[in-house]
């Protein structure tokens, strides 16, 4: 691994990101064809935090929060840090301290792939932040690593500079060069369900909505009253 800082990497534009992190990590994550979600490992901290901003990446060791420190001076406002470690971990490597010098940058969140600590505070704080694991474990800073260079976390390529969108759900990412067509495609998949949803309130079935009867006929689905079962069973 080169031990390397890129400073400045191109970001999406945050209007398009802050927009997308409105539309939430579900949304986003059909209206891109079901794919950048990190997966089910990556929890929020504390309940309700949202959030969508560019990423900034910090390539740590495990056990090691040396480049958070780094990473934290490359941070600008509307930014998310996005932290891998370079084998599995769980130390806590980010609590109070980080999220407070963040908050002060205009830093929307952290998303780590290693643990979080002091969580109860970050809650106080309304600091956005998942991680895989909640540990007090704590760290040393000790060994270089690298800031925005990509990353993988949850089997998800992260650039510098990608949109990153976190919620109660999880986390996705949305690739820079893609983020405004995926907010066209998040807009048009959010119309779609509030048409929906307007026609489930007015007591229609999910059957009609998205007119499936014509699917189950097909796929040899039968409707059978129960007095015409043999002995009353299917």
């Amino acid at each position: 691994m080169r031990n390397v800082v890129v400073t400045d990497p191109p970001r999406a534009d945050l209007t398009t990101a802050t927009a997308l992190g409105e539309h939430g990590v579900a949304t986003v994550h059909e209206a891109q064809g079901r794919t950048g979600y990190l997966g089910p490992a990556f929890r929020p901290a504390w309940p309700g935090a949202r959030t969508g901003g560019t990423a900034v990446t910090a390539l740590c060791w495990p056990g090691d929060n040396l480049m958070i420190h780094v990473a934290v001076e490359q941070c600008r406002e509307g930014d998310v840090l996005v932290v891998a470690t370079n084998s599995p971990s769980t130390d806590g490597l980010f609590g109070e301290l980080f999220a407070t010098a963040l908050a002060q940058r205009g830093v929307r969140g952290v998303v780590l792939g290693s643990g979080v600590r002091d969580v109860a505070e970050l809650h106080e704080m309304r600091f956005p932040a998942w991680s895989t694991a909640v540990s007090a474990q704590g760290s040393v800073k000790a060994t270089p690593g690298a800031v925005n260079v990509p990353v993988v976390l949850g089997g998800q390529l992260i650039s510098p500079g990608d949109v990153v969108v976190a919620d109660d759900d999880g986390v996705v990412r949305v690739e820079r060069e893609r983020a405004a067509a995926v907010l066209t495609a998040s807009r048009a998949r959010a119309e779609k369900e509030e048409a929906n949803r307007a026609r489930f309130r007015a007591g229609e079935l999910g059957l009609d909505v998205y007119g499936m009867r014509e699917k189950l006929a097909a796929l040899g689905v039968e409707y059978v009253p129960h007095a015409e079962l043999p002995e009353g069973r299917a």
